[in-house]
Parts: C-alpha cells; structure tokens; sequence
C-alpha cells in the first residue's frame, strides 16, 4: 500500500478544525489501496497514492467534475457513483484542502440520516 504520507498529514490537521465531537467521530482504515477516513463509519476523503478521494453528495456531482483538477473516480475501470479524485493540483493549499474534506464529511452526514 502506497499513499502520500504528506497529504495524510495535512488531512489530520484539518480534522482537527471540526468541533470535538466531530473529531472524536473519525477513524481512518484502509481501502483501496490506500487510506480512508471515515465518519461514524462511513467514507468522507481518502488518499490513492498522490489523489484525493471525496464522496460528494450526487446532487453536487455534475458540478464538482466541471471543477479544475477533478475527475470520475474509476478505480474499477468504470466511474463510481460518488466519487472523485482530486490531483495534487487541486491540494496546494491548506483552504482547497479544507473545502473537500467538507464535501467529504457532507456526504457522510446524509448517509446517516
């Protein structure tokens, strides 16, 4: 399992910004060859190698993939329902980071409902 240590790094610090509460919620667990962190068990972002993975809420899809650096997630070969991949390109800064996380988290929260 190969994933970018750094940007692992910079997506805990951003967990820290939540309310404890959300924070305590949290976990991280490995999938897709890489990591995910999850919410009360479910999928918010996760790193594949040098991407970003999010879960967005499908209404927000088409928008999203019209975003720079965004793309379909196909770890299957297919788009999966969901998911995109973010390149490093759209992770320069602390802010875009913050941002997917958010969309991330989002997504989890409405699977819980």
């Amino acid at each position: 399992m190969s994933f970018d240590l750094e940007l692992a790094k910079r997506i805990r610090a951003a967990l820290q910004s939540f309310p404890l509460e959300v924070q305590e919620n949290f976990n991280e667990k490995k999938m897709f060859g890489g990591i995910a962190y999850l919410y009360k068990g479910k999928m918010t972002v996760g790193i594949i190698k040098k991407d970003l993975m999010v879960r967005v809420l499908g209404s927000k899809m088409k928008d999203v993939l019209q975003m720079n650096h965004v793309r379909p997630m196909d770890f299957t070969k297919r788009p999966m329902k969901e998911f995109i991949y973010v390149s490093q390109a759209g992770i320069e800064t602390e802010e875009q980071l913050q941002h997917w996380v958010e969309l991330g988290l989002e997504h989890a929260k409405s699977k819980l409902k």
